[in-house]
């Protein structure tokens, strides 16, 4: 019997996931990955090109499909990793590759944009946000000023979901949730902001430049027959708004009310959550994001995750397994070693040219402290940045951890044990695939996503520990002479 699916798709950094989930039960049918390269620079260049990602894309959801067996496609959502700049010229085709969320090149951009529009609280006015090296507006300065040829070929600026969007449908559209990660939205108004883009480049039609925006849980357009048939779709399949990955992620996890505060230990590690109207971190750590479903999601994100544990992995020759044998080896706070996570520069703290640090080496530290502390020393990074989230209003008394780095239960302990807070573990912990699927079923049936009260298939209770508290006052002393030094 077929069976009526939605498709979610996830383009994240490191690979783009594919999920069929059924219409009715909710259940995931099949599942697609596929893996990208990035381009790396030691000046901070992490760039893609925009066409690896429908590569993995055709490739994610062919799987995904034969996974499945026998099913109709009723609708598609698409997830896209934040902030990353793709420039289009007159042919629709990549004029460069896209600089990424952890793009840390733009510095002087953030800081000249800053000034240009009268300070940091004169931004914080004109969008809720402030400058950071990750996001869209200063990659757009930075192009113009380092790049002119490649700046003056563009004829369209959009974010990867939004260029996946146009693959398959040919509509350059974009949604509120998205684009208030640009930093020239204005996250109150959901409108482009005038100023920013001035600042930016005052000659510039923006108007032609810039994806339209429309609502979130609308059907941009029907699938393209070149695109139906690379996918194994039936073309003019509807196509929902989308979103960035995390305003999926929220949909994913059913914080689409107000209610625990969302952790994802990705590439990056973010924790945001839902709220009716906006909601502003007067120093600008936090992001004062719309969500993907017509509301507003607060968010903060460290640059180094999974990045900083997979590193570390690699450099002993571990897998996920002996990296969770090490969790439960080392002892908490790793026997006195302490790490500061920033790899490749921080966004929280706004450490664009940071670089990680080791503390208290001995002798006797052996390759199992080594790993407990990195992973320590990340989820620490996540402890200070949801002090700005609080800043804004939300105080995380329950967390719902997502993410690939949520499925080892050593690291969901931790940060029970970190956060001092109660942690629920969804099933489908690859939430951004499946609120793009859910998205899409809402759009598309005109139905909200069942919001399912609890849906954790594990609670992690916190467990006091001294060790790991002087762990964390050791942390916070690096963290200050690294801000104090702009390290």
């Amino acid at each position: 019997m077929t069976r009526r699916a939605f498709l979610g798709i996830d383009c994240g950094t490191q690979s783009t996931k594919a999920l069929l989930v059924d219409a009715d039960s909710d259940a995931v049918l099949g599942v697609g990955r596929a893996w990208h390269e990035l381009i790396e620079g030691e000046d901070g260049t992490r760039e893609q090109q925009p066409d690896w990602w429908v590569t993995a894309l055709v490739a994610a959801t062919r799987a995904a499909l034969s996974a499945a067996g026998d099913v109709e496609v009723a609708g598609i959502g698409v997830s896209g990793q934040q902030h990353g700049l793709v420039c289009l010229g007159v042919d629709e085709r990549p004029v460069r590759s896209a600089k990424l969320w952890n793009d840390t090149t733009t510095a002087a951009e953030c800081a000249l944009l800053t000034t240009n529009l009268g300070g940091a609280e004169r931004v914080l006015e004109l969008t809720g946000n402030t400058f950071l090296a990750g996001y869209t507006a200063p990659k757009v300065l930075w192009l113009l000023l380092h790049e002119p040829v490649e700046y003056g070929s563009t004829v369209r600026m959009c974010l990867p979901h939004d260029y996946l969007n146009l693959w398959l449908t040919g509509a350059f559209v974009t949604e509120a949730g998205d684009a208030s990660g640009t930093a020239y939205f204005d996250v109150r108004t959901r409108e482009y902001s005038a100023p920013v883009l001035a600042a930016i480049d005052a000659q510039r039609d923006w108007a032609s430049c810039l994806p339209r925006i429309v609502p979130s849980l609308s059907v941009v357009g029907g699938l393209r027959s070149e695109a139906a048939e690379a996918l194994g779709i039936n073309a003019d399949t509807p196509v929902s708004g989308g979103g960035g990955d995390n305003m999926m992620a929220a949909i994913g996890v059913g914080a689409i009310v107000e209610g625990p505060v969302v952790v994802s230990l990705g590439t990056s590690g973010t924790g945001f959550a839902y709220r009716s109207r906006p909601a502003v971190d007067p120093r600008g750590e936090a992001a004062a994001f719309c969500d993907s479903t017509g509301a507003w999601l607060p968010l903060v994100c460290t640059l180094n995750c999974t990045v900083a544990t997979d590193w570390i992995a690699a450099l002993f020759g571990l897998d996920h397994a002996g990296v969770e044998a090490a969790l439960v080896s080392s002892p908490a706070g790793a026997r006195g070693l302490t790490f500061l996570p920033h790899l490749g520069g921080e966004r929280t703290p706004d450490c664009p040219t940071g670089a990680g640090v080791f503390s208290g080496v001995r002798a006797e530290h052996a390759p199992i402290d080594f790993v407990r502390a990195v992973v320590e020393g990340v989820t620490f990074g996540l402890e200070y940045a949801l002090g700005a989230l609080r800043r804004a209003g939300v105080d995380a008394t329950q967390v719902t951890l997502v993410g690939g780095g949520a499925q080892s239960d050593g690291w969901a302990q931790l940060c029970a044990d970190v956060l001092e807070v109660s942690v629920a573990r969804p099933s489908e912990t690859e939430a951004a695939a499946l609120g793009a699927a859910r998205q899409a079923r809402w759009a598309v049936d005109g139905i909200s996503p069942a919001q399912e009260q609890d849906r954790a298939a594990r609670r992690f209770e916190p467990r006091a520990s001294p060790a790991l508290r002087a762990a964390a006052e050791r942390a916070d002393h690096l963290r200050e002479v690294a801000i104090g030094n702009g390290l």
